[in-house]
């Protein structure tokens, strides 16, 4: 691991409180490893743009009454040029699922690829959560 290399910043002690009280319930050990994350977070956000690959998790709700809803989202997985890693289906409760797809692939792809079905009719919420793929981040 790299030498680590320490460094002051100056904000104001309202700032500061407010920090460190999301620290502990975020469960952090220190300061330093909040701020590590901000910057990491930081960086990985200024990583991404359309031609970057990615990892993203596309969260779906869905009543799964709604009539061929399941195969046309199978359907679009599996005609997707984004690579899906994984998925998994959840019964939430008698009409509602819940599905979450692991894929990879060119940040725009992966983008096009959870609006086609998050607006797939019978979809109630989607969200696709994306992040790099770890490659280029600094430890």
């Amino acid at each position: 691991m790299p030498e680590a290399v320490r460094f002051s910043v100056s904000l104001s002690e309202e700032l500061l409180e407010k920090f460190d009280q999301l620290l502990l319930e975020k469960a952090y050990g220190n300061r330093s490893e909040g701020i590590r994350d901000l910057i990491r977070d930081f960086l990985v956000q200024e990583e991404i743009d359309a031609n970057k690959d990615v990892v993203g998790v596309i969260t779906l709700v869905y009543d799964h009454h709604v009539r061929e809803l399941t195969d046309n989202l199978i359907s679009k997985q599996h005609d997707s040029t984004a690579k899906v890693i994984s998925s998994m289906h959840v019964h939430l409760d008698h009409h509602n699922c819940l599905e979450v797809i692991v894929a990879r692939g060119k940040s725009k792809v992966l983008h096009q690829f959870a609006d086609g079905l998050i607006g797939t009719r019978g979809v109630k919420h989607g969200k696709l959560v994306v992040t790099s793929t770890g490659a280029d981040l600094p430890r």
